[in-house]
C-alpha cells in the first residue's frame, strides 16, 4: 500500500473524512504538527494508530474535537479547565481531564487511565476535516514512535508510507511544537508537557503557578517519555560551536548550518526546530557527520518548550 497524498479541496475532504469513518488512518495538520488521526469512538482504527507508530500502548492519545461543547459530552471539566479552553481554544492547548463514565470513546485512547486528553485545534485543514468527518478524531503526532515530529506532508510519508492510507496534504505547521497539556484534577492545574503555549501565559489566566506532573516512568498525557523526538543522529545540547563529527544548528549569534533564528526569535525557533532537525538529520549523513549539535536556547517562554524537546531528542533510546 502507497500511502496517498491527498490535496485540500472537496474530493480530498471527502476522501479523508470516508477513510476515517471507515476505521482507516489518515494524517492532518494541525497549528502544531500533523496528527496520524483515527475515528476516537472505534476501538479497532485507535489500534491501527498504536500499530503504525509502533507506539507503545501505555501511552495515552489526544482527541480532537471542535469545540469545548463536545469535549464536555466525554469529559468532566472544572472551573479552570473552562476558563483556559475559552482563553486558548481553538489553539495549542490540550487539556486532561476526569473521563466521564459513560464516554463511549476507545478504551485504547487512555491507556486504562481515568483521564482523557481533548484538543481543540485552530488550523483551518484540522477543522475543516473535523466538521465532515462529524466526531472526535484521536490523533497523536504523525510520525514513528520515538522519531522527529512531522511539520510536512513528506516528513509524514517519509516515516509512515505504507502504513497509513492518506496524508491530507495542508503545507507546512506554522507554531512547530507540540501542544502544552494541563492536567485539570481536584481543583488546581498542572503541567504535564510545555508546548505551543507558554506556562507564564497559562499562570497568568489562572492567577497561580503551575504544578508540576512530569512522570516519564507513568505517562498520563503523551510527550511524558524520557527519550522522544529523536533523531538518527546522537543529538548535543548547549554546544557553542561544533565538534568535527557534528552537524551544527546555531541559535542567535551562535552559527552553524542551519539556525534556528538568526534574530534569536523563540517563536521562529520553535517553528523551525523540527523541520530543521529532520534537514539535519539527512545533511549528516551527505557531509559525513554523525552526530547533531544544537546550540543554547534560553530557557523562558517557549524556550522551554524548545529545551524540553531537546532533552528528550539527546536521551538514549531504550
Amino acid at each position: 500500500m502507497d500511502t496517498k497524498i491527498l490535496k485540500t479541496n472537496s474530493d480530498g475532504y471527502d476522501t479523508a473524512s470516508k477513510i476515517l469513518q471507515s476505521g482507516g488512518l489518515v494524517a492532518f495538520p494541525t497549528e502544531t504538527v500533523y496528527g496520524l488521526g483515527a475515528d476516537a469512538l472505534n476501538n479497532n482504527a485507535v489500534s491501527k494508530i498504536y500499530a503504525a507508530k509502533k507506539r507503545p500502548t501505555f501511552n495515552p492519545l489526544i482527541v480532537h474535537v471542535l469545540n469545548l461543547e463536545t469535549a464536555q459530552k466525554f469529559a468532566i471539566f472544572d472551573e479552570d479547565s473552562i476558563l483556559l479552553a475559552n482563553k486558548f481554544w481553538p489553539g495549542p492547548l490540550t487539556i486532561v481531564a476526569p473521563i466521564k463514565a459513560d464516554a463511549n470513546l476507545s478504551k485504547l485512547i487512555t491507556a486504562g487511565l481515568e483521564t482523557v486528553a481533548f484538543r481543540v485545534p485552530s488550523h483551518p485543514v484540522a477543522r475543516k476535516l473535523l466538521k465532515e468527518f462529524d466526531g472526535p478524531v484521536a490523533a497523536p503526532s504523525a510520525n514513528p514512535s520515538g522519531s522527529i515530529s512531522s511539520t510536512n506532508a513528506i516528513h509524514v510519508k517519509n516515516g509512515l508510507n505504507g502504513r497509513i492510507q492518506a496524508i491530507l496534504n495542508g503545507g507546512k505547521c506554522n507554531v512547530g511544537l507540540e501542544s502544552t497539556i494541563i492536567l485539570s484534577k481536584s481543583g488546581e492545574c498542572s503541567i504535564l508537557r510545555s508546548g505551543g503555549i507558554p506556562e507564564s501565559e497559562i499562570e497568568k489566566v489562572l492567577g497561580y503557578k503551575l504544578s508540576s506532573s512530569k512522570n516519564p516512568d507513568s505517562p498520563i498525557a503523551p510527550g511524558q517519555l524520557s527519550s522522544h523526538y529523536a533523531p538518527n543522529a546522537k543529538l548535543r545540547m548547549n554546544a557553542e560551536k561544533a565538534y568535527d563529527d557534528e552537524y551544527m544548528i546555531g541559535f542567535g549569534d551562535v552559527v552553524g548550518q542551519l539556525n534556528l533564528s538568526s534574530q534569536g526569535d523563540l517563536t521562529e525557533a520553535a517553528t523551525n526546530l523540527f523541520s530543521f532537525l529532520h534537514m539535519a538529520d539527512e545533511d549528516a549523513i551527505t557531509l559525513g557527520k554523525t552526530k547533531i549539535a544544537v546550540a543554547p536556547i534560553p530557557m523562558n517562554d517557549l524556550g522551554i518548550a524548545i529545551n524540553d524537546r531537546l532533552k528528550r531528542a539527546s536521551t538514549p533510546k531504550d
